[in-house]
């Protein structure tokens, strides 16, 4: 089901040429040049006349069955939708709008309940649910089984988080890749489309129905810790190209991608899980950078866009998160964009989004403003305050019953366009999902991609010496085994990636016990205690390279002191691809995605 593009996608593509086409032709003969007014009169009377005649000649219309969800392939989009919302009830209505998560590797009987009861509208698959793929295939195919005997069948949206590079939610046999900081040093979009592809068709293989990804957020601040390299570039418009077409390779594996954080994370070094990160700047700033790629993803119907927990008081006049405010989703995201796709929150179980009358509260605010699923990393109980709350306010508030009903339909909606082209079995897993993961072609690909990132900084000295004693230090194990493979005289040594004070102390310690036997070092950085060892080789005056993985903002400090290959991701592929370019086997031609002042 993962092999071919869906139909809705190739309906994306020929849906914007078309519009590129009649808008062509509008524009060259305009239809009120071409006759005179009278004439046009003359003509939409004809016209009518035509049209009355042939509704009196129609024979009744067919009522729609919606009795099941597969019911309605070949059906009127608009049809199906009426169809289907007037057999719903208030829950079923409500129940599209939640999408909840479970603990461990299988589902619970309580997330069974909110699917046969309610008809859940999704299930978010989290790290602790996906260690084993085999195993997360089995539980996704109980869920979808579930949902054939919730109401009128409807198969809940199954998503994840798999960016690719640093955060990849679903590990088991999955790939790991060079990741979105590589894809913007390369600056191909073809890298951006094919990453995305084979991604999706590993997710699609496992059932996964939509993907928390690409983030677009901006390397404006890139020593930051919760976006750095998952951020494409600090260049708002070359984020928007390389998005475009990250998003149409997932939707060509038939994934549904939700572009995130609105309205953007990258000018924050704080994590909205722990704390609400507030941003200084102004709405005319905010428009011509960190809104750029979503004014271009919006234009390209982009299917899915993630809210975020991140405070813009200049813009808002208070600490209100985005997420939860009318102005940022309905104003800014809708009305000024022209945005009508699915908007989903990040997680509501997060500090950044917590609201003075507790989480019922930022429910029912999340819904105000403009957002169509909220999303928990819990299975709320079935009585849960905050369902009670909504529930209450469904049946007591005409505006609020209306806001529910429009996002329902759009979720519905997305739901027509996404998940009933594939059939009922095709929104399962995949009889051997193994069978998709880590193909051949995709390995190749994502090598090749690996070496086409790699971006040389600082005094370029290159090849690493052919003789003479070096000393190769790391925090990873597949870089001290592509140091060891590509430099069998080296000394290796291994430190930890995140060390306590106390063992970074004694780290450094042993590792500068070993630097007067090295004439040359090595040095993976991909953090600050990383930068760490470099500093320790620079002032010890040995010939200095650092391999940059990740986040290349902790390695330019040594760009007038060492040789800098970035690779941006622990990636197997990334490692070898450094040492190639250390080896001088290959020439790097990435270039760096941020600041160089950075």
């Amino acid at each position: 089901m993962a092999t071919e593009p869906t139909r809705y996608a190739r309906a994306w593509r020929l849906g914007i040429a078309a519009l590129a086409v009649v808008a062509a032709v509008g524009a060259a003969i305009p239809f009120s040049y071409s006759l005179t007014r009278n004439e046009r009169v003359d003509a939409e009377a004809a016209r009518a006349a035509v049209s009355a005649e042939a509704l009196l000649a129609e024979e009744p219309a067919v009522p729609v069955d919606a009795s099941s969800f597969w019911s309605l392939a070949g059906v009127d989009e608009e049809a199906a939708l009426d169809a289907l919302l007037a057999r719903m009830g208030p829950d079923e209505r409500l129940g599209q709008l939640f999408m909840l998560s479970y603990g461990g590797e299988e589902p619970t009987p309580l997330l069974y309940s909110w699917i046969r009861r309610r008809g859940l509208g999704g299930v978010k698959i989290f790290g602790w649910n996906a260690d084993d793929t085999g195993k997360l295939a089995d539980a996704i195919e109980d869920i979808q089984k579930a949902a054939e005997n919730g109401p009128l069948d409807v198969p809940p949206f199954v998503a994840t988080d798999q960016e690719g590079g640093w955060i990849r939610h679903v590990r088991g046999s999955t790939s790991v890749t060079p990741g979105n900081m590589a894809i913007g040093a390369s600056g191909w979009p073809s890298d951006a489309y094919r990453s995305a592809y084979y991604i999706g068709v590993e997710l699609s293989a496992l059932g996964v129905t939509m993907n928390f990804a690409p983030t677009v957020d901006l390397a404006t601040r890139p020593e930051s810790t919760i976006i750095g390299p998952r951020a494409f570039s600090s260049d708002p418009t070359e984020t928007g190209i390389l998005a475009a077409a990250w998003a149409r390779g997932m939707a060509d594996a038939g994934v549904l991608a939700t572009a995130k954080h609105y309205p953007g994370h990258g000018d924050t070094e704080l994590d909205s899980h722990g704390i609400l990160p507030v941003i200084d700047i102004d709405e005319e700033t905010l428009w011509n950078r960190e809104l750029v790629p979503y004014r271009m993803l919006a234009a390209e119907g982009v299917p899915g866009v993630m809210s975020g927990h991140l405070a813009f008081p200049r813009i808002s006049g208070s600490n209100e998160p985005a997420s939860l405010s009318r102005h940022f989703i309905q104003e800014l995201l809708r009305d000024r964009m022209g945005y009508d796709g699915l908007v989903i929150t990040d997680d509501l179980m997060m500090s950044g989004a917590a609201s003075s009358g507790g989480l019922s509260e930022t429910c029912e605010l999340a819904i105000r403003a403009g957002n169509d699923i909220l999303m928990f990393s819990r299975t709320l109980s079935l009585d849960d305050a905050a369902w009670a709350r909504l529930a209450r306010l469904y049946r007591s508030d005409p505006s609020f019953r209306s806001r529910v009903d429009e996002s329902a339909r759009r979720v519905l909606r997305a739901k027509l366009r996404w998940l009933l082209p594939l059939g009922r079995d095709g929104v399962r897993p995949d009889a051997d999902p193994e069978a998709a993961m880590r193909s051949d072609e995709s390995r190749e690909f994502f090598a090749e991609q690996a070496v086409r990132s790699a971006t040389v900084l600082g005094r370029a000295e290159l090849p690493l010496p052919e003789t003479g004693r070096v000393l190769v230090a790391g925090p990873f194990g597949d870089f001290a085994a592509e140091a060891a493979a590509r430099v069998p005289r080296a000394t290796i040594y291994r430190f930890s990636y995140q060390p306590s004070a106390d063992e970074l102390a004694a780290e450094l310690a042993s590792f500068k016990a070993r630097l007067p036997a090295a004439d040359a070092v090595v040095v993976c950085v991909a953090n600050p205690e990383g930068a760490a060892f470099a500093r320790a080789a620079r002032k010890a005056g040995k010939r200095l390279y650092v391999v940059s993985s990740l986040n290349p903002a902790y390695a330019m400090e040594f760009k007038d002191d060492a040789t800098i290959v970035a690779v941006y991701s622990y990636a197997r592929e990334s490692f070898k691809a450094a040492f190639a370019v250390l080896a001088g086997d290959v020439e790097a031609i990435g270039r760096l995605p941020i600041e160089a002042g950075s």
